[in-house]
């Protein structure tokens, strides 16, 4: 395609990118947030449909939670930043060939904190 691929435009976000910011802006936010608020948070010049239409996916996937707020609608996260990324990471491993491979790779290349995190979440002493 000429001039590259859309998510290579410079100011484009790329695939999952524009979910993740709209779950990090709500997880920021200390109240579910009408699509105009997060479009408002996000800045940028995203359309309020773009917005709408991502919040009404993240829905679909169980990641956000409509709430009614008279006419308009308004969304939280349904899990915080910690569930969702254990999440994935138990659906990467289960859609590997190998899942222990996959957890070695993990492992070795942990800082030595998280090293020492895993340990006493494995031997029970996490506190």
């Amino acid at each position: 395609m000429a001039g590259g691929e859309p998510h290579d435009r410079p100011g484009r976000r790329g695939p999952g990118e524009l979910e993740n910011d709209i779950l990090a802006t709500l997880w920021a936010a200390r109240r579910p947030l009408t699509p105009a608020e997060v479009q408002v948070r996000l800045g940028g010049g995203l359309a309020y449909n773009t917005v709408h239409t991502v919040l009404g996916r993240l829905c679909g996937k169980g990641l956000v939670l409509r709430e009614a707020d008279g006419r308009r609608g308004a969304y939280r996260p349904a899990k915080n930043a910690a569930e969702v990324t254990a999440q994935a990471m138990h659906d990467a491993l289960g859609r590997g060939p190998d899942p222990v491979a996959a957890l070695r790779q993990f492992v070795v290349r942990l800082t030595p904190e998280q090293e020492r995190v895993l340990r006493d979440l494995l031997t029970g002493d996490a506190a």
